[in-house]
């Protein structure tokens, strides 16, 4: 079995060292803070570690599941080894391992994560890229065996667009949610009578491109019922109405 190093306690590590549990060896899971590395290594059968000098040597792989701006200080930090090096950023190139290891590489599952919400990791996209042909190849294998079938090679400009890509599907979608609770909120309405719609919404995406997806008022051109809402609202929500629905028709316009 492959003997892992699970570097982060957070988010990502949690569903990425549930994926692997019993498949590999987890050797240690490491956080900054011992409570945390102590969770996860009790469920996966790890020695827990806070120390980065205290990293174990002589594992195969090193799964780096940190914060960006963290991830050059722990591994400066950790001892030198033979084993393979990989961070899960989509924002941060791989040559933050340069001169620090031999053999290293990205591992950039294209997801959101929870920490008490795991993730079916099998349906998840994940994005790689080597310090060379071989590692990425190296790469692909691990993750195919022991992760997810969808495994695609993506540079460090790929993958930077893929987390831009990512916020405005994700990060904004989930904020444009908010503001619908917010909205409903205003008249004891509960969010999840939106869910079937959401749900909807998401489902239709699997038959149809978003353009071809997009409904609503400014995907009709209803001048009218967008200046009835924009009547209703103030502040940040009717600055964001009005900049979407233009946005929207703008879109529209050009396809």
């Amino acid at each position: 079995m492959k003997r892992v190093v699970m570097i982060g306690a957070g988010n990502v590590a949690t569903s990425l060292a549930h994926a692997l549990r019993g498949r590999c060896q987890l050797a240690q899971v490491y956080s900054r803070r011992m409570e945390h590395a102590r969770l996860l290594a009790g469920v996966v059968g790890a020695e827990a570690v806070d120390n980065p000098a205290a990293v174990a040597g002589d594992a195969d792989v090193y799964v780096v599941a940190v914060p960006d701006d963290a991830i050059a200080g722990v591994v400066e930090a950790a001892p030198p080894t033979d084993g393979l090096w990989l961070h899960t950023s989509g924002s941060v190139p791989m040559e933050v391992f340069a001169g620090r290891r031999c053999r290293y590489g990205v591992l950039y599952p294209l997801q959101s994560f929870s920490r008490d919400l795991l993730v079916d990791l099998s349906r998840v996209h994940f994005f790689v890229e080597g310090s060379s042909a071989a590692v990425t190849a190296q790469i692909t294998d691990f993750t195919r065996r022991f992760l997810s079938e969808n495994v695609t090679f993506a540079d460090s400009r790929r993958r930077r667009n893929l987390h831009l890509a990512a916020v405005f599907a994700c990060n904004f979608a989930n904020h444009m949610w908010s503001l619908a609770a917010d909205v409903m909120a205003r008249d004891g309405l509960p969010f999840n009578a939106m869910l079937p719609l959401i749900e909807s919404t998401v489902e239709k995406l699997h038959h149809l491109s978003p353009s071809q997806s997009q409904t609503g008022p400014a995907a009709r051109g209803d001048v009218e019922v967008m200046r009835r809402h924009l009547s209703m609202l103030h502040g940040d929500e009717e600055e964001i109405y009005r900049l979407l629905s233009q946005s929207i028709m703008n879109h529209k316009a050009q396809k």
